[in-house]
Formats: structure tokens, sequence, C-alpha cells
């Protein structure tokens, strides 16, 4: 694994640990609505990075999976 794949895991996990914190606050029952709107969206903003972050390692892999089968 290179540093860089690291550091994306990292920031991944990250994004997948905040996604969790907003949806506990969502669950509470002492949230009101407009901070459920604003904690609903930055919820979304951490996932669709996260996706982001998930979609460039697929992509590093497929690259690297067709790199390693092309014969010499």
């Amino acid at each position: 694994m290179s540093e860089t794949e690291a550091k994306e895991e990292v920031a991944f996990e990250k994004k997948i640990e905040k996604a969790k914190e907003l949806l506990e606050k969502l669950s509470s029952p002492d949230i009101t609505l407009s901070d459920s709107l604003d904690v609903y969206k930055k919820g979304i903003k951490e996932l669709d990075e996260a996706q982001k972050l998930l979609d460039e390692a697929k992509l590093i892999f497929t690259t690297k999976e067709k790199d390693n089968s092309e014969p010499f």
C-alpha cells in the first residue's frame, strides 16, 4: 500500500466516522428542525466525499489489476 493509498484509507475512515456521529445527532429527540437540516446536509457531504474516495480507490485497484494481467 502506497502512502497516498494509506492517507485515503484514513480519510475514508474519518469521513464514515463523522457521518455516524452526525447520524447519532439526528437521532436525538432534542434536535430542532433547523439543526437537523444542517446536520443532514453535513452528513450527506461526508458520505459523498467518502464515496469519491472509494471510487478513486476502485479505479486505482482496477488499473493495477489490468496492468498486472497484461502479458509481457
